[in-house]
Formats: structure tokens, C-alpha cells, sequence
């Protein structure tokens, strides 16, 4: 019976990885026909560029929603570090060693917080990551209202340059996914968060330490906002206290569209990688013919909804 139940689950997931590809082949053959610079190599350049950020937050947000939560302080977090990053490297620019790993320290110790305060009180992740949102967008105000701040030319070069004509960024995204997935299969600590998410009750009678993992989820994805707003800064070369904010919806749609289920313990990194480029490569194709920006957050929230729904129906 538990092979039969593998099985299914295996057969679902592929199911929507199938849709998904075939929902970026239909993507690439529109853009061929509506726009003859779409499939154009500096085109097809810039698209993996933009995947980086959206990347990072989503595969953050699928370590907590695999486990059964949610983080909602993601875009907080990320305008947090492109903040900390501009005024620090804009007061001492030769401490680029030092300000990066301590950024993404800072991140992840924020992320921990999350899962330790989710554990402690025993309060819905929701309310804790959201009033964390709200505590980290309230304090970096305080600090720069603006954008603002500078740095390095050499930090700016992570976020542009090219190997063989494919953006760095882009190469640094598909190691860290392939890490990340390698993680979650192989590794005792991986598995654990799947079994978490799949029932948090039965993995505490099993012996697993359901507080500590929930701990792990949230700072990974704590030190992938992190990462983002590193690369997020290098692009920019500012620290925008509001420049995350649209990214918290952004990092749940990959996540669902690729077939991760928010009630946990099923899907993978494989599919938020599949939707991150369905969601970059759609929003591409919608600048391109000329959709306003206000129409395309419209379309993101009905295909968060259309997937969570589509998916719904086949578990049932």
C-alpha cells in the first residue's frame, strides 16, 4: 500500500512537471510569433539574468513549505540585506569580505528566529513570519527611506558578467538547485523535512526532532533571501528599502505551479525551478506585447490560485 501511495505521488508530480514544460514550450512559441526579438539570444540572455532572485526566494520558500509552513518575511528580508549591503559598502568598500558573510549570517539568524518563534509560541507560521515582515520593513525604514548608498564595481560584476555568453547568475542559480535537490533526496536532514510536512505528529512519535527542523527550514530560506538581495544590491547598486516587497507573492507562485503542495511533504526544488522559469519567461513575453505591470500581478494571482486549486482536485 505505501508503494502504491509512492507511486501515485511520483506519477503527480511528474504529471505537473509536464504541464509546466509544456506551458514554456507554448510560452517560447507564442513569444516566436508575437515578437520577432523574443527569442533573440540578448533577450534570452536577460531572462536568465532576472531568474536569480526570483530563483533563490523560491527555492527558500519551498524548504518551508515542504516542511508544512510558510515564510512571509522573505521580501522584508531581502530589502533588509540590499539596505545593509549599499550603507556598509558605501561607508568602508574594501570590507566586502566581511559585510557579505555577515549579511547572509544575519539573514539566516533571522530566518532561525522565524522557526524558533514558530515552535515556541505554537502560533500559525503565517502570523509569525508576517509581523516579522512587518518588524524588519518598519525597521529598515527607519534606517534609509530612500534608495540609497554604493557599491564596489567588483560586487556590481556578479550580477553581469557572462562564461561563454551565459550570465554567471544564471549558472550560480542551477548549481544551487541542484545542491538543494541533491540535499533534500539524499540526506537524512532533507528527508526529515519531507516526513515533517507529510505529518509533524508522526514524525515526533518516530523520534524526529520536529522543533529543530523547523528550525533548519526557516533558515535556509531566511539565507536564500539572503543571496537574493546580495545579487538583488549587485544589479542595482543601491539598498532600496522597498524592493523585496513584491517578491513574498512572487516566491509562492514557482513553488505551487511547480506541484510543491502548501499542506507539506510533497514536491520539490525540480519543480520550483521549472516554475521559476515559466513565471520569469511569462513575464518577459507579457513586457514585450506591452501588458502594464498592474495586469500582470492580476494573471500571477490567478495562476497562484488556478494551481492551488488544479492540484487540490487531483489529490482528491
Amino acid at each position: 500500500m505505501s508503494a502504491l501511495l509512492m507511486d501515485l505521488r511520483r506519477n503527480r508530480l511528474m504529471m505537473s512537471y509536464l504541464i509546466v514544460g509544456g506551458l514554456i514550450l507554448l510560452i517560447l512559441v507564442a513569444g516566436g510569433v508575437l515578437s520577432d526579438r523574443f527569442l533573440t539570444w540578448r533577450n534570452v540572455t536577460n531572462v536568465l539574468q532576472q531568474l536569480i532572485v526570483l530563483g533563490l526566494v523560491s527555492l527558500g520558500q519551498t524548504f518551508v513549505v515542504l516542511m508544512g509552513g510558510i515564510d512571509l518575511a522573505i521580501g522584508s528580508l531581502v530589502s533588509a540585506v540590499t539596505v545593509f549591503l549599499a550603507n556598509f559598502l558605501d561607508w568602508r568598500p574594501d570590507l566586502v569580505w566581511l559585510a557579505v558573510p555577515l549579511a547572509l549570517a544575519a539573514a539566516a539568524a533571522v530566518g532561525a528566529v522565524n522557526g524558533i518563534l514558530t515552535v515556541v509560541l505554537r502560533v500559525h507560521p503565517l502570523i509569525v513570519t508576517l509581523g516579522m515582515s512587518s518588524v524588519i520593513f518598519g525597521g529598515t525604514l527607519m534606517y534609509r527611506k530612500e534608495p540609497g548608498g554604493s557599491i564596489p564595481r567588483a560586487l556590481e560584476d556578479i550580477a553581469y558578467r557572462n562564461v561563454g555568453g551565459i550570465p554567471v547568475s544564471a549558472i550560480v542559480l542551477v548549481v544551487v538547485f541542484a545542491i538543494a535537490g541533491l540535499w533534500l533526496q539524499r540526506t537524512r536532514a532533507g528527508r526529515n523535512i519531507y516526513f515533517v510536512g507529510g505529518d509533524a505528529e508522526a514524525a515526533r512519535l518516530n523520534g524526529l526532532a520536529v522543533g529543530r527542523i523547523t528550525v533548519m527550514a526557516y533558515a535556509l530560506s531566511g539565507l536564500c533571501a539572503g543571496i537574493a538581495g546580495l545579487f538583488l544590491t549587485a544589479r542595482t547598486g543601491v539598498g532600496d528599502p522597498r524592493i523585496g516587497a513584491a517578491l513574498t507573492l512572487q516566491s509562492i507562485t514557482p513553488v505551487v505551479v511547480g506541484g510543491t503542495i502548501l499542506a507539506g511533504g510533497r514536491g520539490g526544488v525540480f519543480g520550483t525551478f521549472l516554475g521559476v522559469l515559466l513565471v520569469t519567461m511569462l513575464n518577459s513575453l507579457l513586457n514585450f506585447v506591452g501588458v502594464s505591470s498592474y495586469y500582470q500581478w492580476i494573471i500571477q494571482g490567478v495562476i497562484i490560485i488556478v494551481a492551488v486549486g488544479f492540484h487540490t482536485v487531483r489529490r482528491k
